[in-house]
């Protein structure tokens, strides 16, 4: 089975992705691990992108698009299928996509769109704090430390994320309201598309995940 996982960020994609990877054996593929791969080894696609990322810009669509389906082409357990996340992003790399692996073992099967609201979305990220010791994570609207701003297993003053703020959350929240919403509807009207609602425990979410997976 091929799997597009998508959500905001916040919405718990790296969770479930984990999880459907461990219980599935599927091949879990990131465009980011994808792009850091074709650099690192100066693949000519990879020196490609690295001309636009060196200078701050955008790497175009065409380049990622051939990036992904040449990854894909090349996994050595193809069999297992895939879980990809972060892909596609916009409605015109879905469309070129579909070209590219139309009547292909690589073309999707289904997409996996983790739902939360932004209210909460904006709690559950601006409000994150961690542990640069022991990597404890807390949040201060639903999981306090004990001590304001103090690690409660190691007693580490806590850090907040450069970019876990509210002005840059709004710009990726609306990013993806413009952009990937977009993406999920368009694979709504091929049927393709199974909505979760990720705004409830962890196991309530995995057990409707698995019963969508089950199913399949």
């Amino acid at each position: 089975m091929n799997i597009f996982i998508m959500g905001a960020p916040g919405s718990g994609k790296g969770t479930f992705s984990s999880r459907i990877r461990d219980t599935y054996n599927l091949n879990h593929i990131s465009t980011g691990d994808i792009f850091r791969e074709n650099i690192s080894k100066g693949t000519p696609l990879g020196q490609q992108a690295r001309q636009y990322s060196e200078k701050g810009l955008l790497v175009p669509d065409e380049i990622t698009n051939a990036m992904v389906a040449d990854y894909l082409r090349n996994l050595p357990d193809r069999k297992n299928g895939y879980l990809l996340d972060g892909y596609p992003r916009t409605l015109a790399q879905a469309k070129a996509f579909e070209e590219l692996t139309a009547g292909t073992a690589d073309a999707p099967d289904l997409v996996l769109s983790m739902d939360v609201p932004f209210d909460v979305l904006t709690k559950r990220i601006t409000g994150r704090r961690t542990c640069s010791k022991c990597g404890a994570i807390y949040n201060i609207y639903t999981k306090a430390p004990a001590a304001e701003g103090i690690c409660d297993a190691c007693g580490t003053e806590l850090s907040q994320r450069k970019d876990d703020n509210e002005e840059s959350l709004k710009v990726r929240l609306n990013e993806y309201a413009a952009n990937t919403e977009t993406v999920i509807d368009y694979y709504a009207s091929r049927d393709m598309v199974e909505r979760v609602n990720a705004d409830r425990p962890i196991e309530e979410i995995w057990s409707d995940v698995q019963e969508i997976l089950n199913s399949k």
